[in-house]
């Protein structure tokens, strides 16, 4: 299905990015796995065949110096960067405090370091792409970043839904689009996929009221939405530009 494609996967030691990683490379593509956590972007790299088919490369999406780095090495590598998946999810020790307790140096940054992160990376890749006349990218939201949560399922819980979550993934949809539009005609995509939530040893409660809001399953698995990835990667989505694809089993219905 992706014949040979070379795709840069960020966040590729988290949930979402290491499972898409494996399924770039059952699909014939070759992965670059981009993530601070060494140990285990080594394992994961290792597991998948080693340098003929995956390469780990520590990467902080953050910084620019780094993301150039990571782009040289998958050259020197594979030749070409044909995709990328943005997937990273870098959290302060201030992540999931509620509203009321915010503080300052901590919303400062996660906003830098996910949606700021977010920019960066495109900024990066995105001149890559020009210079190579061609390039995919795809960005991970969230069904907060075009819906409000649903308060009521947090109830009884230690949950919550960090309003610097909803703003964030609201962002990133907001620059796929601008990246879309702004890098017409150039043979750049830009598109982005907001999967609903991910188990992930939720509280019953939580996902018996999660699962009455959808319409088959409720929470998903990460495994879930790579299907949708891998159309977004394939030619069968190449004239699909600027757009946000919802996978959340009827969630925000």
């Amino acid at each position: 299905m992706l014949n040979n494609q070379v795709v840069i996967v960020t966040g590729a030691a988290g949930r979402i990015g290491s499972v898409i990683a494996r399924a770039i490379v059952k699909q014939k593509g070759r992965v670059v796995l981009a993530d601070v956590a060494e140990e285990k972007g080594r394992e994961i790299a290792a597991d998948l065949g080693g340098d003929e088919k995956a390469i780990f490369v520590h990467t902080d999406v953050t910084n620019p110096n780094a993301i150039d780095r990571l782009i040289k090495m998958t050259l020197s590598k594979f030749n070409k960067v044909d995709a990328s998946v943005h997937s990273a999810y870098p959290r302060s020790i201030g992540w999931g405090t509620c509203f009321e307790d915010l503080k300052p140096e901590f919303l400062a940054e996660d906003l830098f370091n996910q949606l700021g992160g977010a920019i960066l990376f495109s900024q990066t890749i995105l001149k890559y792409y020009i210079k190579q006349g061609h390039g995919n990218m795809i960005h991970v939201s969230s069904i907060q970043g075009f819906s409000t949560p649903k308060f009521d399922h947090y109830e009884g819980t230690h949950m919550t839904t960090p309003i610097e979550y909803s703003a964030i993934k609201s962002g990133i949809i907001a620059i796929t689009r601008w990246l879309a539009k702004y890098h017409k005609n150039n043979s750049i995509r830009v598109n982005c996929i907001s999967p609903g939530g991910i188990l992930d040893q939720q509280p019953q409660s939580f996902i018996e009221k999660y699962r009455n809001s959808c319409s088959s399953k409720g929470m998903l698995d990460a495994e879930d939405v790579v299907g949708t990835l891998l159309f977004l990667l394939s030619d069968h989505s190449k004239y699909i530009n600027g757009q946000n694809i919802i996978v959340d089993d009827g969630w925000s219905l």
